[in-house]
């Protein structure tokens, strides 16, 4: 069995969580900045998302599932996930972003995924508390990914697909290092890039990956 790991935020989806996150709170530039920032490798991820959190104190669960309904898989992901699964690959999202989100952008396109490595943003009398807690915070996506290759017994390929910087732990560590529109900082790291799910399909066909 083969594994395929995404990020999701800038590769499986064209949504920023944490700005459409922001835009509930009209944090959305400082947001981006942050977030601008940390794809670049000029701050680290942690850092990063812990500022971004705390700018959205006192935000209200009802604003922030607004943020997480607006949230979206790009245009071919649901169709690529699925040809995945019937192919017997194992589908993993590894993101740094919010379980929500991500549950509610597959559950819309009626999609399922193998497994889901995200974090959560806790709650306190109704409101977010400017806190971030999960596995992918001081926690990499090399060592997620290596779990799961673990758990799973995986003997097949393990392929990364991401963009930012925080993918780089697994982009690094897979046997397949693949750039969805990767940031410049990223690129050097991706044996190829691609720029979108139907150019990554093909090219998964064309690696025996999926079956024609």
């Amino acid at each position: 069995m083969s594994i395929v790991a995404f990020d999701f935020d800038g590769t499986l989806s064209d949504s920023e969580m944490t700005v459409l996150l922001g835009e509930q709170r009209s944090v959305a530039d400082e947001m981006a900045a942050i977030t601008e920032r940390a794809m670049n490798d000029e701050i680290d991820y942690a850092t990063s998302l812990r500022e971004r959190a705390a700018l959205l104190e006192g935000l209200s669960v009802a604003d922030a599932q607004q943020a997480f309904d607006a949230v979206y898989l790009r245009e071919g992901s649901a169709d690529l996930i699925t040809a995945l699964r019937d192919a017997g690959v194992h589908v993993a999202i590894l993101t740094g972003g919010f379980e929500r989100g991500v549950e509610r952008a597959l559950e819309r396109e009626n999609v399922t995924v193998d497994t889901i490595v995200a974090n959560r943003l806790p709650v306190e009398n109704g409101e977010l508390t400017g806190t971030v807690e999960g596995p992918l915070i001081e926690g990499t996506k090399d060592d997620a990914l290596d779990d799961l290759v673990r758990e799973l017994d995986i003997t097949g390929d393990t392929i990364a697909v991401g963009d930012g910087a925080n993918d780089l732990p697994m982009l690094e560590f897979a046997s397949s290092a693949i750039g969805y529109e990767p940031k410049p900082a990223v690129e050097p790291a991706c044996d190829v890039t691609v720029s979108s799910m139907a150019e990554l399909q093909e090219l998964l066909t064309a690696r025996d990956i999926l079956s024609v």
